[in-house]
């Protein structure tokens, strides 16, 4: 895929708006490039922000000089998808900053590239979801996600993983909850399968936070996960094995821990440690404190997989951390360490 950059004044005249698709439905230039070293005023500002808001194509800012963006320039950026910067602009929230932005700006063109379907859904969604309630977000989330199940993109990861059978039963409770005053301790309990966020692990989690939403004498909630990772995410061996797509959306909306941990928001602490991937950080990211161990590593690998997060990723992530950062996260699949999660506001505390 070759880069078609635009300056902002070239996006404000209309440059990007293109008709994204060929005559054979092929996506023609699914991304375009707004050089943010480029001078810019406030008017031509103003109206590049104006065109950004509904945008054809993904918009990716670069900047590569190593001053901040001025406040017309960071207005630009704030309409985008996302923005490469050095790490002298790490600092402005619509910004990821790197040591080499060129490259940085690379990886996401190639990740684009091979799941072009699922970077551009992803856009999308974040967009939309951005006003709206938990709630609402997450049925856009799964709708976006439902979508992408029948992508060339999907069906090409599926294909590569090859027949799984479906996980065996734990050997043990998968879930552990336990009353202690007037604090409820859940622990997952599947270190055998890394605590993944699979139906045994969701439905005992599920379980045990409607306990505190049943019961007001439970003043708080901490969640925590057994063995040497907190949860390395969904259960592969179990995608893309639902009978059919609306009992999928319906149990990704309705019997996922998202809305429970939202509606428990100011209740809810989680200790994470080892690695949180995918729904082990997604379902999280909703608690009004996130407590991770020195040395944690934070993933979100779904659009190498052709799909976007579907455990509330979309929602509760950019809630912390703004939908430029969470954009790029998702689409490199990045791994982020402790400092920098803490930096983004993605955790709120590293303890032991």
């Amino acid at each position: 895929m070759g880069l078609f950059v635009v300056t902002p004044a070239a996006l404000a005249d209309g440059a990007a708006d293109l008709p994204l698709l060929t005559d054979d439905a092929a996506v023609d230039e699914p991304l375009v490039v707004v050089d943010l070293d480029a001078d810019v005023d406030a008017d031509t500002a103003a109206r590049a922000v104006d065109r950004a808001r509904t945008p054809v194509r993904l918009l990716v800012g670069l900047r590569t000089r190593p001053e901040p963006l001025t406040p017309e320039q960071l207005a630009v950026a704030a309409a985008l998808d996302t923005t490469v910067a050095p790490l002298a602009s790490a600092s402005q929230t619509p910004v990821v900053g790197t040591p080499d932005p060129v490259s940085a700006l690379d990886d996401l063109v190639g990740a684009v590239a091979d799941q072009e379907h699922a970077a551009m859904v992803l856009a999308h969604v974040l967009r939309a979801s951005e006003t709206l309630s938990v709630p609402e977000a997450l049925d856009v989330e799964s709708l976006g996600y439902s979508t992408l199940l029948g992508t060339p993109g999907f069906r090409r990861w599926l294909v590569a993983r090859g027949p799984r059978p479906l996980p065996p039963p734990s050997p043990q409770q998968p879930v552990l909850v336990e009353r202690e005053g007037d604090r409820l301790h859940i622990t997952l309990n599947r270190p055998e399968r890394r605590n993944a966020y699979g139906a045994e692990v969701r439905d005992g989690l599920v379980e045990a936070l409607r306990l505190a939403l049943a019961d007001d004498t439970i003043a708080s909630v901490l969640l925590d996960g057994a063995g040497p990772v907190f949860s390395a995410g969904g259960d592969l061996d179990e995608f893309g094995t639902t009978s059919d797509l609306g009992t999928a959306h319906l149990i990704r909306t309705r019997a996922g821990a998202a809305r429970p941990v939202a509606a428990l928001a100011d209740r809810v602490e989680v200790h994470v440690h080892g690695s949180c991937v995918g729904a082990g950080i997604e379902v999280p990211a909703f608690a009004s404190r996130i407590v991770a161990a020195p040395g944690t590593v934070f993933r979100l690998p779904e659009v190498s997989m052709g799909l976007i997060p579907g455990a509330g990723g979309c929602v509760g992530i950019p809630r912390r951390i703004g939908r430029h950062r969470a954009y790029w996260l998702c689409v490199t699949g990045a791994t982020l360490d402790t400092e920098t999660a803490l930096a983004w506001s993605l955790i709120d505390e590293i303890s032991r």
